[in-house]
Parts: C-alpha cells; structure tokens; sequence
C-alpha cells in the first residue's frame, strides 16, 4: 500500500486497501474519497482539468461542501469536473464520483482568489495544543483495527477511538493520496476530516449508528506540515438528527470549521 489511490486515466482512479473503512471489507472511509474530489477539483480550477484559467493565480478551495449519495466500493471510481460559475476572482466548480456507473460522492468547492496584503489579519483565538509523543495504537471497542486507520498516524490529546465524547488529536497519513504525486495540505486535511463524528462519538459503535450524510469545511488558510490536527464534538437531538462540529489546525493556529449532519438511529 504506497498510496490510497492511483491513476488509471485522466478521470479514473483505483483505490488501495488502504481506504478500506471499518464495517466492511468492500467499502471505504469517506476520507480518501473527499481528499481525491478536492484533488481534482483544485487541478481542475488551475486549467489542468479544462478550465482556461491563470495557472499562476493562487485560487484556493475556500468552501468545500460534500453529499453522500452512497456507499463508495473498494473499485474504479471515475471523477468528472465543471465549472458551474467560472470567475477572475470566485469561482464555483462541481465534482462528481461515480463507480460503475452509479454516483457515490458529489463535492462544490468555491475557489477564491488570495491577494497578499489585501485585508488586514484578524486571528482565530483558537490555541493549537502541543504534539503529544508517539502513541500505542487505540481503536473502537468491539471494532478493532482496519486498513484506513492504520494508514494515519494518530496522537491524541485528549479523548480517544476508544473513549466517548469530544477529542483533540493529532494526524499524518502514512501513505500519499496519489501515488507518485504529493498530497498538499488541504488534501492531507481531508484524508483524516471525514472520522470527526467517529472519534468524537457520543454513543457506542456497537450499538448506534450516526452516519454522515454530508461534510461543509470552510477554511480561511491551507494547513501547513506534516501533522494537522482536529477538536471534534457531536450533539444529538432525540428526534436522530446529529451534528459533529469541528475545528482543524496545524502548529500555527485554526485553519477553519467544519460541520458533519449525522442520521442518529440504534442498531
């Protein structure tokens, strides 16, 4: 496993057993999944991917909001990109995965324009807690190990797969998104983002279910370095509605908020 994907053409890519999830053997976390999108997306937004823009323009994905229209298969996927409002400055692209035909994933990313020294500097009060040392491997009562989790490096600071409720914690993927190519932040980011509701649990695994059925990040910078961390919480409604909300850093401050809406029902 040297990389959760490779590229099998311009628009298809197969995915290792590295992004294999925790309930089934055929399917994947949804972090590697998201990460490819936003891969693609971006490339798309620079003119590699057929939209005539600046290359050289530092248009970064502001906002990415992702659906969950199924499960993703351990199998090809095929990714397709448009512009749905091309622009100098703002521009809003779509990204569409799809497995034999049928649609999994569906990602809008806006891509603005950084202008150096355009706004002054307003900073999150948001503290970045210290890298904790290595850590023994933890993972979800009665679930165990599985490829994905252990494709990342994890170091918590407070909370735990193996413990309910809200955490902090540390993360570095193994392995790159793409083979042969290097994952940036924002892709490293993605790679861990879709386990907030999970290591933020307010139930056991075991006997609830509290799936994501989409995932918003707004982010006013890229996460730079090897390691990018998340504060994650949920709160759940009685009526089985959730929300796992979450803010992500690196070692020099917050980078942006993120939100998961979680369908809430026992097993």
């Amino acid at each position: 496993m040297n990389a959760f994907y490779e590229r099998l053409d311009a628009d298809v890519f197969r995915p290792s057993i590295a992004a294999v999830g925790p309930w089934d053997p055929q399917l994947l976390h949804g972090g590697p999944p998201i990460a490819l999108l936003a891969h693609e997306l971006h490339e798309f937004g620079r003119g590699q991917r057929g939209l005539v823009a600046d290359p050289a323009a530092d248009r970064a994905i502001s906002r990415l909001s992702v659906e969950f229209l199924g499960p993703v298969p351990l199998a090809p996927c095929r990714i397709e990109v448009r512009a749905l409002r091309p622009g100098r400055r703002i521009e809003l692209l779509e990204a569409r995965m799809s497995v034999d035909g049928r649609d999994c994933l569906l990602a809008r990313a806006w891509r603005v324009l950084r202008e150096h020294g355009c706004a002054p500097a307003v900073p999150d009060a948001f503290e970045p807690p210290a890298l904790p040392p290595a850590q023994a491997p933890r993972h979800f009562v009665g679930v165990g190990p599985f490829p994905y989790a252990e494709a990342l490096e994890w170091r918590f600071v407070s909370g735990g797969f193996d413990t309910l409720g809200p955490a902090t914690l540390w993360t570095r993927p193994r392995i790159p998104l793409l083979s042969g190519e290097p994952s940036s932040g924002l892709e490293r980011l993605l790679i861990m983002l879709d386990s907030a509701n999970g290591v933020s649990a307010e139930l056991p695994l075991r006997e609830w279910t509290f799936v994501p059925i989409d995932l918003q990040l707004s982010l006013y910078r890229e996460p730079a370095g090897d390691w990018i961390g998340m504060d994650a919480r949920s709160a759940i409604d009685p009526g089985g509605v959730g929300c796992a909300h979450t803010t992500v850093f690196d070692a020099a401050g917050a980078c942006g908020r993120s939100l998961h809406t979680l369908f809430v029902r026992g097993r």
